[in-house]
């Protein structure tokens, strides 16, 4: 598809989601959800943080999760990206039965460089991120250091380890870079 013109580069962002699982194997899911996120051909998945042990919020009748965040470059638009982002639940047998409940794989869109927005399917920065330990103390783990919410994600996560651990413990890590590199097979 060559026209002798050298195509332009596309712009590319940072955004920043949240990754969860508390059915099956934890932690093959989100290792599985970080494969085909790197799969995709507008998604580079630059850094992830460790996997936290948290229980449940919400409907609480159910077994604990693993959750984690990751730090992405893509050249999709935020609407874009979540439908990717649920496409792959659907890949990996989400459910969405009850509300809070029970899943396979849960991506949630956290941060897209600082746009705001809000839409029926969407509202950007995530509307409970800043109420959440199990979301701050991953995304604590991958925000940039001179991003804009980095002291505020600090201090709320340091605030929920400090009182009590709200049900958080760090489980594993992943180790992301070596996972990915290519195989010299």
């Amino acid at each position: 598809m060559s026209s002798g013109m050298e195509a332009s580069p596309q712009t590319t962002s940072q955004a920043y989601i949240a990754l969860g699982s508390n059915m099956g194997d934890r932690e093959q899911m989100l290792r599985e959800a970080l494969r085909l996120l790197q799969e995709h051909a507008s998604i580079d998945v630059l850094r992830v943080s460790n996997v936290y042990e948290t229980d449940p919020v919400g409907y609480t009748d159910q077994s604990s999760f693993l959750n984690m965040a990751a730090a992405l470059e893509t050249t999709l638009e935020p609407m874009p990206l979540l439908r990717a982002m649920l496409l792959i639940e659907q890949q990996l047998g989400r459910k969405r039965d009850v509300r809070f409940g029970p899943r396979t794989i849960d991506l949630d869109l956290l941060l897209y460089e600082d746009v705001r927005m809000e839409e029926d399917e969407l509202i950007l920065p995530h509307p409970r991120m800043m109420e959440r330990a199990f979301v701050l103390v991953p995304l604590r783990d991958v925000l940039h250091p001179k991003h804009s919410l980095q002291e505020q994600a600090s201090q709320a996560a340091n605030r929920a380890l400090q009182d009590g651990g709200e049900g958080i413990a760090l489980w594993n890590t992943i180790n992301w870079q070596d996972a990915s590199a290519p195989s010299e097979s």
